[in-house]
Order: structure tokens, then sequence, then C-alpha cells
């Protein structure tokens, strides 16, 4: 009886624990910066205090708006006070699923899709983005890049700056992540 109890608990079981592998993003090794580029002025911006998780196919990520460091300090008032309203939305989420199927408990480069919803500046909309995952000794890091417009977040542009600001900002995305341990 012992042995079918152990041999339906490795067969049944296993595949749940596989499937809720855990990652947990490194100390500051979540970089997501954005690029906007017009004739006028280029503008772009990092924000290396993000955090991310991923449990099974879920991926998680969070930031403080206020996080985002600019070449120029009066760049990074207006972004948060003018643009953001970092007062008022102090961060910005993606809660998603990964869309292929991929294990990254073993080394090797996997093209992957995750969609679920983006939230900015108290909007929150679902899109899909375009990745990749680089397992590596049980090091995993993700790039990802996609845009946003700037409209579909009720993010304004004054007419002041309407010409130095684009429409549509390019977001980067550059993640390392351990396999999580419980303490």
């Amino acid at each position: 009886m012992k042995i079918v109890f152990c041999l339906f608990s490795f067969i049944f079981l296993t595949p749940l624990y596989l499937q809720a592998q855990i990652f947990k993003s490194k100390p500051k090794a979540v970089k997501v910066s954005f690029y906007s580029k017009t004739p006028l002025e280029d503008i772009t911006a990092l924000n290396s205090n993000s955090v991310s998780f991923i449990v099974g196919d879920s991926i998680k990520f969070s930031l403080a708006n206020t996080g985002f460091i600019f070449p120029k300090p009066l760049m990074q008032e207006h972004f948060n006070e003018n643009y953001m309203e970092s007062t008022k939305y102090p961060k910005s989420t993606f809660s998603g699923k990964i869309n292929e199927k991929t294990d990254l408990t073993k080394d090797g480069v996997y093209r992957v899709s995750c969609s679920g919803l983006l939230y900015i500046h108290g909007v929150e909309k679902r899109i899909t983005v375009p990745g990749v995952f680089e397992v590596k000794n049980g090091q995993v890091n993700l790039k990802a890049s996609f845009p946003i417009l700037l409209d579909d977040y009720n993010i304004k542009r004054p007419n002041i700056v309407i010409e130095k600001i684009a429409e549509q900002i390019e977001i980067k995305i550059d993640a390392d992540y351990l396999p999580y341990q419980k303490k």
C-alpha cells in the first residue's frame, strides 16, 4: 500500500510542484526604462526599483512611478507632477500570464508572449507583450520591449511641450530572477 501511495504522490503531485515554480526578482535587478523620440528632443528614464514575481505561468511587475530617473532633474519633476501625477497614481503594475509553456528550471532561450493587464495613471488596459527568457545555471533573465500610447492611459501632453513628447513611448524591461526560497 505504501508503494502505491508513493507512486500516486510522485505521478500526480510532481507536475503540480513544477507548475508552481516560483521566481523572485533580485534586488535592484528589474530595470524598466522608457524612450520618447521626437524631432525636437529624445527623452529617456530608468527605474531600477521595480519588483517582479513569476509563479507558474503568471508574471507580475510593480514599480513606484517616482523611481524613474531622468538625465535632467526638471524632466523628472515634470514627469511626476504634470504627466504621471505620481502623488495621485503612485504605482504602475502589470499582471499577466505567459502564453507559451516554458520550463524556467532548464537552461535555454524561450521566446514568449505575456497577456495581461497593464495599469498606468489610473487606467487598466489589456495588452500582450513579446519577450525572451534566458535561463542559465538556475538564473532567469527576461527582456521585453513594447509600445504604449499616452492617450490610452489618459496621460496628457500640454500644448507647450507637445512637440517634445512622443505620442507613443517605448517601454523596455530587463529583469533578473532567482528561484524563490522560503526562509
